[in-house]
Order: C-alpha cells, then structure tokens, then sequence
C-alpha cells in the first residue's frame, strides 16, 4: 500500500520541561498539551536527599539548570520550563527572577518557571486570596506561603500533608480531601492552589471547582499554560478555569457532579494560622 500521500508528520513545535530527579508526572504534563506541540523532557542529576529545603536548593542551582537547558537546546525548544515549585519558591521572587534568566542564558529561548507561572496565573484570574494545599512539610509549606506574601497575595487557608517522598503515589481523594480542608470557610478565598509538580491533579480540577465555585490552579497546570502561551497557543484542559475562559463564570461545570464523599483519609496536620 503507498502511503506517500500521508506527507509525513506535521510539523512540532517544542516545549523543554526540565524536572527534578524524581518527577513521575510525564504523562500529566502531556495532558495539557495540544497535538502540535511536542514535551522534551530531561531531568536534574540524582542526589539523596529526601522532599525538603534542602533539596529545593539542590535542584534549583543555576550550574544545574544550565547544564539541564543545554542537553534541551540540541532539539530546538522554543521555550524552557522549570517544572518544580519548590524549586522555583524556595529563593523567593528575585530567586525565581535569577532561575529564568540563568536559563535564559543558557538556552537563548524564553524560560519559565513553576511559581513563576503560578504568579502569573493569579493576574490572568484577577486574585489575590488564595488557599493552599501541599504535600510537602510545615517548612517547605512556610516557604511558599513567603513567596506569594512577597507577591502580595494572601493566603486565606492552608492544609499540608506532610511528605518528604513518593508524593507521585497520593491518590485524587485524599487532594480532594485536603482542599476541602483548605477552603473550610467558604468566600475566605478567590481560588485554591495546588503545589507540587509531583502530585497527580489533572482529573480532579474540575471536579474541585465544581464543590468549591473557586478556580482550582495546579502546579502542573500552571506550568503547561505558562510555557504553552509563550508560543502563542492554549493549554488543553476543558471545564478548568485557568484554560478554559468559559469556566470563569457562573456556575463552573454545569451537569458535571461533584467529587463524592470519600472515607477521609488519616488526620493530617494543617499548618497553623
């Protein structure tokens, strides 16, 4: 059979994510991605250090991120993201500023970075109230809660879960959980974060955003919509807010049902007012 006429594949344009040693969600990120668009992904080098400060800085120096951005540019990306939160927060915002512009450096191209993405995500919603819900430790927690009161952004409620590994294997329920006992008082927040690159959210957005009548952002979600504008083009992530303007008013997903009650997982620790 001649396949000739088929012309071969279309053209891609590229998106580099570079990710920490231990990120699991390759195919979460592919989600958000539209058919012409391709991930190229890589990951920072090994070290034994469990979920932490610590390791936020470890996978977030710039000799890091340089060396990671330049194994990317053999492709030809058109933008570079730096998916992961912690990462990105952990030196606030003029951290976040030098990680773009060390990668910049490094690749010529435009580059992004998770916490960066999530800044910019809360001007396109118009908020400046959010909860949070992370996997991570009161520590790490602490540091994010820093990083967008530099931003001017207040945090109306908080719930952690306390992890130092394996925060790719926490199921939907138990983040369905934790943002409901983020946004315990409703009105108290304009949306809800959810941080963590390695925490599994794509399904559950909308379905959040349905109990709660509050846009649900992610950290992967952020991060796929911040790269993919750069190259002029939209995240694919029906009924959720941030990629789908139709969901930003009235009521957010019409005849979709809300997350069912769940058995609660063990107590977890909140972080403290």
């Amino acid at each position: 059979m001649d396949i000739t006429f088929l012309g071969g594949p279309g053209p891609q344009r590229g998106v580099g994510v570079v990710a920490p040693f231990d990120f699991a969600l390759d195919r979460e990120l592919w989600r958000w991605v539209p058919d012409d668009v391709s991930l190229h992904v890589t990951r920072t080098p090994y070290v034994p250090v469990e979920v932490s400060l610590d390791l936020a800085r470890l996978v977030s120096e710039h000799e890091t991120l340089g060396e990671a951005v330049r194994t990317l540019i053999t492709v030809a990306p058109e933008v570079v993201a730096y998916a992961c939160t912690s990462g990105s927060f952990v030196g606030g915002l003029a951290g976040e500023r030098a990680m773009c512009e060390a990668m910049v450096r490094a690749g010529t191209v435009p580059a992004v970075t998770t916490s960066g993405a999530l800044l910019e995500a809360l001007r396109e919603l118009g908020v400046h109230r959010i909860a949070l819900v992370t996997p991570y430790t009161v520590s790490v927690t602490r540091s994010l809660e820093a990083y967008v009161a530099q931003a001017g952004v207040t945090v109306a409620g908080c719930a952690y879960m306390g992890l130092t590994r394996h925060i790719w294997k926490v199921p939907y329920r138990d983040v369905a959980d934790m943002a409901r006992r983020a946004v315990r008082r409703p009105g108290t927040a304009q949306a809800l974060f959810i941080s963590c690159t390695n925490l599994p959210t794509y399904d559950v957005i909308p379905q959040l955003e349905a109990e709660l009548r509050i846009p649900v952002i992610s950290a992967n979600q952020v991060t796929m919509w911040a790269a993919l504008r750069r190259l002029g083009t939209r995240a694919v992530g029906p009924y959720q807010a941030l990629t789908d303007p139709a969901a930003r008013s009235g009521p957010v997903l019409p005849g979709v049902p809300e997350v069912p009650d769940v058995p609660r997982a063990p107590e977890v620790p909140e972080a403290p007012e």
